[in-house]
């Protein structure tokens, strides 16, 4: 890994973002599922049932960052992305955990964790490995791994702060789902089957063609005001309106 390339860091700051966006349901995971233990064994319970969630979370990138050489399974993945992004900005459901049970046995309630985290991370492996794809170059799974390490104790412990400051500045999660479009944009122009439709950059090889510069932060740039615009609309129009009394 070359910790003094600018495109790493990037990544690596993407890939916390949306971590803490789209992880910080784990911290209420982990919670609802460790309820019931013994104080004692919490510890034990958050500590195994995260690191059960993150090698699973591991597992599956390799997966999606195989798969994304799969040709118009970007597209799909990008449209993911933007439909993940629009429905950050919406309002959030209150009883979206009230189906997660709580265990009074450590292994059990691991279980539960790894396989709560496991329903839920769908949208986590897509982004994260969108981005990763997106800015790793030759490095990605260390890549992918190096950020979700930083990003555990941030989740863990940091996330009452996290959400916190999320409440308090609604800006940090409007700027968390715009740069979901922008992965989502990017990803879409640089798909396999997309390429040969695209302008390439001329110092970019047969074996391995890259888009030029225009064209992918272009389509960055209206992946993240496409989710902007239609999530404030969908937002806006599921909000009451509160009629006057004649």
């Amino acid at each position: 890994m070359d910790f003094t390339s600018p495109e790493f860091w990037l990544a690596v700051g993407q890939i916390i973002m949306i971590d803490i966006l789209l992880g910080g349901d784990n911290a209420v995971v982990i919670a609802l599922a460790c309820r019931k233990l013994p104080p004692a064994q919490r510890k034990l319970g958050i500590m195994w049932g995260t690191a059960g969630a993150v090698l699973l979370r591991v597992i599956l990138i390799m997966f999606a960052l195989t798969l994304l050489k799969v040709p118009f399974l970007k597209v799909v993945g990008a449209v993911l992305l933007l439909w993940i992004g629009i429905k950050l900005l919406m309002p959030e459901d209150e009883d979206e955990h009230a189906n997660i049970a709580s265990s009074d046995k450590l292994w059990g309630a691991v279980k539960t964790v790894i396989v709560a985290d496991l329903v839920m991370s769908v949208d986590n492996v897509i982004a994260i490995a969108g981005a990763a794809e997106g800015a790793g170059g030759d490095h990605q799974l260390p890549l992918v791994v190096f950020g979700l390490l930083v990003s555990i104790p941030i989740i863990v412990w940091g996330s009452q702060i996290v959400l916190g400051l999320m409440t308090r500045f609604p800006f940090i999660v409007t700027l968390g789902a715009m740069l979901l479009g922008w992965i989502a944009g990017t990803m879409l122009v640089t798909d396999p089957g997309v390429l040969p439709y695209m302008p390439l950059d001329p110092a970019s090889t047969e074996a391995r063609p890259e888009v030029t510069d225009l064209v992918r932060y272009g389509a960055g740039v209206i992946g993240a005001l496409l989710v902007l615009a239609v999530g404030k609309i969908i937002a806006a129009r599921q909000k009451p309106v509160d009629f006057p009394i004649q």
